[in-house]
């Protein structure tokens, strides 16, 4: 017990709190202070992922021109993740797509799956001396097709700036599924910046497309926002050291970074995501089970993945922020 404080909260703790007005009306939010340098907001309704981090109050994902979007807007259709995209610093695809919409085994498939635009039905918090725990449950089915269970553990640090986000993917139907799961960052200004440090350690590097390849070069190079900015994706084989890979970026200006580390056995791709538009400037440092080329492509490949009825996939990644260009290097 501090006999300084009156009530925890006045240090760190978790809020609860709905958005009002504009199309993010009604949505459930949590808000999480580490009483170090992190300031968070889950979205309950946007299947609890991370729509914001501060850290010691400087901005780290982007946001888009969206902004918050209630799933009641969304529709499932084509492009139309888009209009509900708010980015922010994490944003679920998957379950069962990821990638360009598509029709695949009698099913439309939308641009980057349902995921992020689900509800989550329960959530839970803990708090101890030395972490912050937060769970979230987040249904994705369908009659006929598939029946999936996102079961979802966030741990905020209270003796360092770092988050751990662990996921448990259960397939709690009869027939098999396929499995699809990419985890959508989104690094923002002012940590992204033309003077910004990308560092991602691996064993090849490959463009998605030609657009990409013209420039492959300078992939991990950031550039000032451009107007008709064409996005860039290139795929990296990360290299793995005990399993896990790693990736960062740095920015000097500000004196801050993030480095994430993420189980490289259940999320053996990798995608960045560079986008140097005005208004669109973001870099998405992405690990997944997949590409996102989409599900008929990675069918016809034969590297479409699938989950077993009761089995369980489990997924692990941190988020560690830092200060200093030497706690940068060594984090990496």
């Amino acid at each position: 017990m501090n006999s300084y404080v009156g009530h925890s909260r006045q240090i760190c703790g978790v809020q609860e709190y709905r958005l009002s007005g504009g199309k993010g009306d009604g949505m459930r939010m949590l808000r999480v202070r580490n009483g170090l340098g992190l300031d968070l907001e889950i979205s309950l309704d946007r299947c609890a992922d991370l729509s914001v981090i501060l850290y010691k109050g400087v901005n780290m994902g982007y946001f888009s021109p969206s902004g918050y979007v209630h799933p009641a807007y969304f529709r499932g259709l084509g492009s139309d993740f888009l209009r509900s995209f708010t980015a922010g610093f994490l944003t679920t695809c998957g379950l069962t797509a990821v990638g360009n919409p598509c029709f695949d085994d009698g099913e439309e498939l939308p641009l980057h799956g349902t995921a992020s635009n689900l509800p989550c039905e329960r959530f839970s918090v803990e708090e101890n001396d030395s972490e912050i725990i937060i769970k979230a449950e987040i249904r994705d089915a369908s009659m006929f097709t598939h029946q999936l269970l996102l079961c979802r553990t966030y741990k905020v640090s209270k003796c360092r700036d770092e988050i751990t986000l662990c996921d448990s993917v259960f397939n709690i139907a009869s027939r098999e599924a396929p499995l699809l799961l990419l985890y959508h960052c989104n690094m923002g200004y002012p940590l992204l910046s033309e003077n910004a440090t990308v560092k991602i350690p691996a064993k090849s590097v490959v463009p998605r497309n030609d657009h990409a390849a013209e420039d492959i070069e300078n992939c991990l190079v950031m550039e000032k926002p451009q107007r008709g900015y064409e996005e860039r994706c290139y795929f990296h084989d990360v290299l793995a050291t005990d399993g896990i890979g790693k990736c960062g970026i740095y920015n000097p200006d500000i004196n801050k970074g993030m480095v994430m580390r993420f189980g490289k056995d259940a999320l053996d791709c990798f995608t960045e995501w560079k986008m140097m538009g005005e208004g669109e400037y973001v870099l998405g440092l992405e690990p997944g089970n997949c590409n996102p080329d989409g599900r008929a492509v990675m069918r016809e490949k034969g590297i479409l993945k699938f989950i077993a009825p009761g089995a369980e996939y489990k997924t692990n990644l941190s988020f560690s922020f830092v200060d200093s260009e030497k706690h940068f290097e060594e984090e990496l």
